[in-house]
């Protein structure tokens, strides 16, 4: 046993052996298993911030991703509304739906999206997802997995922003083809038939079904079938994403045309569906993602594979809106006066192209804006320079995003007349 002198004498070296390697623990402490972990590049929240930093009165965001009314405001549709007021009257329970969603939406959403009388319907498997973004996942995800060709997609020049990132997440590789034309300010349609033929045979493709994010340029119908010719004839694979049916021309059928065309002519695509903007659902963040089958065997098995993705992505998804959108595409009354409202939303946004064109030739600009009202959908490229869009911001207090990318759902009709004149001190 120590004596009372060894104790106290030991007891002492050790806080003397504390104190001399203090900066050792202070620093075995201050050490994090992050440590390493670089710092990610600027998200995008400068527009917003921006915009909220400013005091001026009269500014105006054009940076939104999302439909305003014409005060500016978000909107909710009257449809919506009722369905949401009888999905909660009716006093549902709260239990986990199946992995791939409330069957009553999916149903709906896939004859929405493929016709009524579609021959894919009886060979199709079809997810809720959430949100366009997760159907687009849910399928770089499958494609990463079962597509027996090279691992690569290729997207359009440009394409929405998080596209590439949600495919090379999912495990493939990325790849771009010519789409958008900055001289002419529309379809680069020489560019994309060409890459389609270089690229090696059976690759995949994706392609925006209408209202291009980020142009607002679309291939017409008699460009669509000569895309489809070449498709078929190199053996690509094509990946819809629809993310404005109905809100981009408000004919839900005319936006849907791509799609159902090429089913028609025998393309046995895949397809991820957003009602984040054709019925306001931002939020409640409602997709689906379908892959059109051979036959009756390949569908049960490809379905099995979706169910085995989704499961341990996050097991089942979220009912409530779900619940909303089946309301609105299962109940005549409330459908038809869906219909009628996303029209509406889709006027006023091709309204507003109008009005900022005929602004500008008002105010003399020898520019040809041309572009402003044959692009189409939520989104507008203007031709402006990242330096004019600075410009705008700084000495207009106009706020978009530098590759002269405008939400055309936050003009109105109180701030077009300021907006045009910003535009043409800069341009001219």
């Amino acid at each position: 046993m120590l004596s009372s002198v060894r104790l106290v004498t030991r007891r002492a070296a050790v806080r003397s052996a504390f104190a001399s390697s203090g900066r050792n623990l202070v620093a075995v402490r201050a050490a994090s298993f992050w440590a390493n972990v670089p710092q990610g590049p600027p998200a995008i929240l400068g527009i917003t911030e921006a915009f909220k930093a400013d005091s001026f009165d009269k500014k105006i965001n054009l940076g939104v991703g999302a439909y305003r009314d014409d005060q500016g405001k978000p909107y909710v549709l009257p449809s919506v509304r009722k369905a949401e007021d009888k999905v909660i009257h009716s006093r549902l329970n709260k239990e986990y739906a199946g992995i791939t969603g409330v069957p009553e939406f999916t149903k709906a959403a896939a004859v929405l999206a493929y016709g009524k009388d579609s021959s894919a319907l009886d060979r199709l498997v079809i997810t809720q997802s959430i949100s366009g973004t997760g159907a687009l996942r849910i399928g770089g995800a499958f494609l990463a997995r079962f597509f027996p060709g090279a691992k690569k997609i290729y997207i359009p020049t440009p394409s929405w922003a998080n596209h590439g990132a949600v495919f090379r997440d999912s495990g493939l590789e990325v790849a771009q083809y010519a789409y958008y034309d900055k001289n002419t300010i529309g379809l680069d349609f020489e560019g994309l038939i060409r890459d389609l033929k270089a690229a090696p045979n059976n690759s995949i493709f994706l392609f925006h079904a209408c209202a291009h994010n980020p142009t607002g340029v679309d291939p017409t119908p008699e460009q669509w079938k000569e895309i489809e010719a070449v498709v078929k004839d190199k053996g690509h694979y094509s990946f819809f994403d629809m993310a404005y049916q109905g809100f981009a021309s408000g004919d839900i059928h005319k936006d849907a045309f791509a799609v159902r065309y090429f089913v028609e002519q025998g393309h046995n695509i895949c397809l991820a569906q957003s009602f984040a903007k054709n019925m306001g659902l931002y939020g409640e963040r409602i997709g689906a993602f379908s892959v059109v089958c051979a036959d009756a065997d390949e569908k049960k098995r490809v379905d099995s594979q979706v169910k085995i993705l989704v499961r341990p992505l996050y097991s089942n998804p979220p009912i409530h809106g779900a619940r909303i959108a089946a309301e609105i595409l299962n109940t005549p009354e409330l459908y038809e006066q869906w219909l009628a409202e996303v029209k509406e939303m889709a006027d006023r946004i091709i309204k507003m192209r109008a009005l900022l064109k005929e602004n500008l030739e008002k105010l003399g600009s020898k520019h040809d804006w041309s572009h402003i009202t044959s692009q189409i959908g939520m989104f507008a490229y203007t031709g402006l320079t990242p330096e004019q869009m600075d410009q705008l911001a700084k000495e207009h207090s106009v706020y978009a995003t530098k590759d002269g990318r405008i939400s055309v759902a936050g003009i109105t009709s109180e701030n077009v007349g300021r907006l045009a004149e910003a535009i043409f001190k800069v341009k001219g």
